[in-house]
């Protein structure tokens, strides 16, 4: 059956909108033919997909070029034989082709290392955001699509495109505004990372709500009537908390079902400000309210623009439930958050609205320009800036600041101003002196007390501000003002690391050193690198390894090399050589040409101890030191005389190129949601994961065995991955497994 766009065009001529219908119309026909051949997992037509993505920025009520370049996102990168971006504006205009450009360029492409990939998609997500906010509108509309149809991928495919859905794109639609795709983004994201938890979850939702789904209706009853009453026009609906709501407050403020009070909600639509206030005080009236749980939205907005009066109640049959109270245009923006805006960016004032909306865009991108190699760094501070809760303070003079939930005074000022946040020397929270390491509440009044005398920010509190935007800003301080105490603080912390190595040297060859890494991260004076490392826009912990390597190139070769050892009950009296194994990283001794496979018994990690044990036709096995396999086959007669000494290159260790198998154990408190948690940190260190399973330990415990095989680099990475997972709450213990 072919596809055709007539349910497009019913949509958008069905609309309060203007639309080139015969634009639209040439667009789907150019994309159908540019896709003609080509079909998508589930075996659906190609075509079938922009055209979903089309629908889905319609309902956004987006205008008739971002209909247009919905259509053609992926001709250009699928195409690029036949459909060019010069093609697309000669035939459809300079802005759809400039949006076709922007989501062909957030298109993913190959680093050597993923936190470099993952930042720079970030990055490039910002910037596209920030020339053109449609960009943004269609990516969502498409991962959305995307997600509807994740079922037809691989089970590590679906994995891998719901935790990118849920730690990038539905942060983003929140912070856009845009609550109704965010909340399927997650919702589906959910279904794929924890359909356990998920299935709980809804079992649970879809019990309670029978249970008391007389109880609902009969709240809308009597709203309805007191609002009749008072002849007010108004709409009224009621829902029950989202899947992925309830999830989140189960799994992270550990609650139990019963305990969530805004399970219920009634949402009131009605036509301006006064009436809002008007109908919350019926609410009042008719119903008992809880102590604690209003909130005005109108008064004070959250920053991605949503306004609403939330208030819990409590019913006639004891029940707790929510009511919003919100204009008409305060739901549509509610729902679509800067999209709902588009339709008036003709409008100065609305557009100068959508300009600062977007402020916290080029703010991340200049924060991400000024860092110079510590990329975790940046992708740490882009997640709590654009992901966290948002706190909301005041200004004495009543201007309300937003900030990411854990702020301080610090970082209060210098989101008012960098000058102010320099010359801080103090700060009065509503009227009272407190620390300036308080961290500061919704609702809060916050004065800055500066002084002329101050000599400049504390290096101590970049440990203490939470948002990047302070943090670059002290950073930038001490680059400027402090440059020589910079270097002599970075050349004493270095020489410190080298003493360990216990082998002289001097400053000219540290220099040399420190220049041979600076050069790498396209510095090419060693004394700016220096001057990096003493504000902090270099981390030492992240560069320790790369310094380390080239002192082994310049210093170690200085130094006498020891003989090498041999494990007993081998022959030492034969001529010695030695030679890389095929895989580059193991050293066979006294065995020419040999064929070398790691053993799965104990899977040795560079780092190990290791020795090797010829096979009958299949080379040689590497086993670990201690591996009970190894230690038994050494005591037997018949097996003994074919161990043979191994050991790791010497840049094995190090090679970023090489991942060995190894197996976690870890001991996780049987809960919802423990899963999705050790995958999910799995992913943020971005380590492959071969395999997962689990058991319980036995039925009378609550904590249960997961085991899983993964890709690491050497017994550093692997011990940098066990200390990062015992962190997780629902981690009791991690241990190195094998199958002995």
């Amino acid at each position: 059956m072919s596809i055709d766009c007539s349910r497009l065009l019913n949509v958008l001529t069905s609309s309060d909108q203007q639309y080139d219908l015969d634009k639209v119309s040439r667009a789907f026909e150019y994309a159908n033919e540019m896709h003609k051949g080509q079909f998508r997992k589930s075996g659906e037509e190609y075509i079938s997909h922009p055209l979903a993505v089309a629908e889905i920025v319609a309902s956004l009520k987006l205008d008739t070029d971002s209909i247009c370049a919905a259509l053609l996102h992926d001709t250009v990168e699928d195409r690029p034989d036949k459909a060019t971006l010069d093609d697309i504006s000669s035939q459809f205009g300079k802005s759809v082709a400039e949006i076709v450009d922007g989501l062909t360029k957030l298109v993913a492409i190959r680093f050597e290392d993923k936190e470099e990939e993952h930042l720079e998609n970030l990055r490039k997500m910002f910037l596209a955001m920030s020339k053109d906010i449609r960009v943004i509108f269609i990516k969502l509309c498409d991962r959305l699509h995307n997600m509807r149809t994740l079922a037809s991928h691989t089970d590590e495919k679906q994995r891998l495109i719901a935790l990118e859905t849920m730690h990038v794109y539905a942060p983003v639609a929140h912070r856009l505004g845009m609550q109704k795709i965010k909340q399927e983004l997650e919702k589906l994201a959910l279904l794929y990372l924890d359909p356990v938890g998920y299935d709980e979850v809804k079992t649970n939702i879809d019990i309670k709500y029978g249970q008391n789904r007389d109880f609902l209706d009969k709240a809308q009853e009597l709203i309805a009537e007191k609002l009749d009453e008072q002849k007010i026009k108004y709409s009224l609906s009621g829902r029950v908390k989202s899947i992925y709501s309830m999830y989140k407050k189960m799994y992270s403020k550990n609650k139990d079902f019963d305990e969530i009070y805004d399970f219920y909600a009634v949402r009131i639509l009605v036509d301006d400000e006064l009436t809002c206030y008007t109908v919350l005080g019926i609410i009042h009236e008719t119903f008992n309210s809880v102590p604690g749980r209003f909130k005005d939205y109108i008064s004070t907005p959250k920053p991605n623009m949503y306004k609403s009066i939330h208030t819990t109640v409590i019913g006639r049959s004891g029940i707790p439930f929510e009511v919003q109270i919100r204009t008409w245009e305060m739901h549509e923006i509610a729902e679509y958050g800067l999209a709902a805006h588009w339709k008036y960016k003709s409008n100065v004032t609305a557009e100068e609205s959508i300009s600062k909306k977007l402020q916290w865009i080029h703010t991340l991108l200049e924060t991400e320009k000024d860092s110079t190699d510590n990329s975790e760094d940046i992708i740490s501070s882009l997640k709590i800036d654009l992901f966290e809760d948002e706190i909301f303070v005041f200004t004495p003079k009543g201007d309300v600041i937003d900030l990411p939930a854990g702020s301080t005074s610090i970082d209060f000022a210098y989101a008012i101003h960098t000058a102010v946040g320099n010359k801080m020397v103090g700060t009065k929270i509503n009227g009272v002196i407190a620390p300036i390491d308080t961290v500061l509440q919704t609702g809060q009044i916050v004065d800055i007390l500066t002084s002329s005398a101050s000599k400049g920010p504390n290096r101590d509190w970049l440990k203490i501000v939470k948002t990047s935007e302070a943090r670059n800003k002290i950073r930038q301080w001490y680059k400027k003002e402090k440059r020589e105490e910079n270097i002599e603080n970075a050349k004493r912390d270095i020489d410190r690391i080298f003493r360990k190595f216990g082998i002289q040297y001097n400053d000219e060859q540290r220099d040399q050193i420190v220049l041979n890494v600076a050069k790498k991260s396209g510095v090419f004076e060693v004394e700016d690198y220096y001057n990096a490392i003493g504000y902090g826009g270099v981390a030492l912990s992240k560069i320790e390894t790369k310094l380390k390597n080239e002192f082994d190139k310049l210093i170690r070769p200085i130094e006498p090399e020891a003989p090498p050892t041999l494990a007993p009950n081998i022959d030492t009296d034969k001529r010695i050589k030695r030679k890389f194994a095929s895989e580059q990283s193991v050293i066979i001794e006294s065995v020419d040409n040999c064929q070398v496979k790691f053993a799965k018994c104990c899977n040795p990690l560079p780092g190990d101890s290791i020795i090797g044990f010829i096979t009958k036709g299949f080379g040689i096995s590497i086993h670990k030191y201690d591996c009970k396999n190894a230690i038994e086959g050494l005591k037997r007669p018949d097996t003994k005389d074919r161990w043979v000494a191994a050991s790791w290159a010497k840049n094995a260790a190090d090679a970023t190129e090489s991942c060995f198998d190894a197996i976690l154990n870890v001991f996780a408190r049987d809960k919802i949601g423990a899963l999705a948690e050790i995958s999910g940190a799995l992913a943020e260190m971005h380590v492959g994961i071969l395999s997962i399973n689990s058991h319980a330990i036995n039925s009378n415990s609550d904590v249960t065995i997961i085991s899983i095989t993964i890709r690491t680099k050497n017994t550093d990475h692997f011990n940098s991955i066990v200390s990062r997972l015992k962190k997780l709450d629902s981690v009791v213990d991690v241990t190195r497994g094998s199958i002995n």
